[in-house]
C-alpha cells in the first residue's frame, strides 16, 4: 500500500500488536478514536442539493489530540487566540532535553515525571531571569511537551517559547534585544539540579512506580547509580536566536503546539508486515532518510506518545500565565507602545473558519455551485471524547 495513513496501519496491524503487547486504557481509547475517525462512526452531516439533487456525506472526526487527521483546525484556532498576547519584542525558542538514561523510569511514571519536567524548566527560567546578574525581570513563556524524536522513538523534551524581556520589580520593561539573556551552561546546571532533586524527593516519598526496564530502580543502590550517572552527564538545553518579529512567532507556534509523533505525509508505504516512513537524520545535516520497521513495532512506538488522560500539554507561565496575563499584557503594550493583535477567528462559525483558512465553502454544492443546500445530521454510533 502506497501513501498509507496512521489509520490504515492501525487497522491492519493492531490485532497483531495485541498478541504481543497490552495497551493502557488510554492507548486503547486513542486507537479506537483514530480507527473510527471520519468513518461515520462519530456521526455525519448529509447534504443534499435542491438544484441538482446530489448527495454528499461529511463524516465527523474523532477530535482526539493524538489523531493526525484532527489537528489542523484546532491548531489554527489556538494560534489565532495567541495573537492577542503577542508583543513587539524578542522571542526565543528554548529546548529542555532529558538524558536517555531516565527514559525507562519516565515511561513508567509519565504524568508525575512529565509534570516534574515542566516544573524544573519553569523554575529554571523564572529564577534565572529574575536574577539581576542576568536580566532582573519577570518574563513570560509557554511550554509544550514532545515525547518523540524524528524516528518516533521515546525522547521526552520540552519546547519553550520565551519572551525575551520582562517587567522589573518597579514595573519597567527590560530586555537585551536579540541577545538571549541567560547563559546556556548556567541553564543546564540549574535545570539538572532541579529535576534530579525533584526525582529524589519522589523516590523518597514512594510516588514512583517501576515497570519493565525500570524495575531495577526499586533497589536504592541502582537508583543512586542512576542519579550519579545523570549528575555526571552534561545536560544540553538548546536555544535558538530571536524570531525577528511577532508574526514569525505566530508561524512558529503552530509547528510545535499541535504536532503529534508522526504525520501521515511522512508515511511512505506498507510492504508485507513492514511500514516505511521518513525521518530526519540529524547526524547528516537534517536530511530525510527512510526507515523500515515491522507494523507492530510502528504501533508500539506510536502509542508510546499517547499522553495520560487529562494531561495539560500546553502551559503558560510568568507574564503569560492565565492568572495575570490580561493585566500584564496591557501594561507591557503600554510600555512598549505596540498595538494589540486582534483575533480573526474568534467570532466566526466553523463554516466561516474553514472557508477563510482553506477556501472551501461547505455551504456550496461542489457539483453545481448552488447555495441551496439542505443538511441533515446523522447521530454517532459510538462514544467520542476529545481527550
Amino acid at each position: 500500500m502506497n501513501s498509507p495513513t496512521v489509520q490504515d496501519i492501525l487497522l491492519r496491524f493492531y490485532p497483531d500488536y495485541l498478541e504481543e503487547y497490552s495497551p493502557s486504557p488510554r492507548q486503547a481509547t486513542t486507537v479506537r478514536h483514530i480507527t473510527n475517525c471520519k468513518s461515520g462512526a462519530y456521526g455525519s452531516n448529509i447534504s443534499t442539493c435542491e438544484e441538482c439533487g446530489s448527495i454528499h456525506y461529511h463524516h465527523n472526526s474523532c477530535r482526539d489530540r493524538g489523531c493526525p487527521m484532527c489537528q489542523e483546525l484546532p491548531k489554527e484556532k489556538w494560534i489565532d487566540r495567541q495573537k492577542e498576547d503577542l508583543l513587539d519584542a524578542p522571542y526565543f525558542h528554548v529546548v529542555f532535553t532529558l538524558p536517555e538514561e531516565l527514559n525507562a523510569l519516565i515511561y513508567s511514571n509519565q504524568k508525575v515525571l512529565y509534570d516534574l519536567l515542566y516544573q524544573a524548566a519553569a523554575e529554571t527560567i523564572t529564577d534565572l531571569s529574575a536574577d539581576p546578574e542576568h536580566l532582573g525581570a519577570k518574563v513570560g513563556f509557554l511550554s509544550v511537551l514532545h515525547t518523540w524524536g524524528s524516528s518516533i522513538a521515546f525522547h521526552p523534551h520540552l519546547h519553550l517559547i520565551v519572551l525575551g524581556g520582562g517587567l522589573t520589580p518597579e514595573g519597567h520593561w527590560k530586555e537585551k534585544g536579540a541577545e538571549f539573556f541567560l547563559p546556556i551552561r548556567v541553564i543546564s546546571k540549574v535545570f539538572r539540579g532541579k529535576y534530579l532533586s525533584g526525582l529524589k524527593e519522589l523516590k523518597q516519598t514512594e510516588q514512583l512506580k517501576y515497570y519493565g526496564e525500570s524495575k531495577k530502580y526499586r533497589n536504592c543502590y541502582e537508583f543512586q547509580s542512576l542519579m550519579d550517572n545523570c549528575y555526571n552527564k552534561e545536560w544540553a538545553p538548546y536555544c535558538k536566536k530571536t524570531f525577528g518579529n511577532a508574526e514569525k512567532v505566530i508561524e512558529y507556534l503552530g509547528r510545535y503546539t499541535h504536532r503529534i509523533a508522526i504525520s501521515n505525509h511522512r508515511i511512505i508505504g506498507i510492504h508485507g508486515e513492514n511500514v516505511t516512513y521518513k525521518a530526519k537524520d540529524y547526524r547528516n545535516g537534517g536530511e530525510y532518510k527512510e526507515i523500515t520497521i515491522r507494523g507492530v513495532e510502528f504501533i508500539r512506538r506510536f502509542l508510546m506518545h499517547v499522553l495520560p488522560k487529562g494531561f495539560i500539554r500546553i502551559r503558560h507561565y510568568g507574564l503569560l500565565s492565565n492568572r495575570v496575563k490580561q493585566k500584564s499584557m496591557i501594561h507591557c503594550r503600554n510600555l512598549l507602545g505596540c498595538q494589540k493583535y486582534l483575533s480573526e477567528l474568534r467570532e466566526m462559525t466553523t463554516a466561516e473558519i474553514i472557508y477563510k483558512l482553506f477556501s472551501i465553502d461547505i455551504n456550496k454544492c461542489p457539483d453545481c455551485g448552488s447555495m441551496k443546500i439542505r443538511t441533515f445530521q446523522k447521530k454517532a454510533k459510538i462514544f467520542c471524547s476529545t481527550a
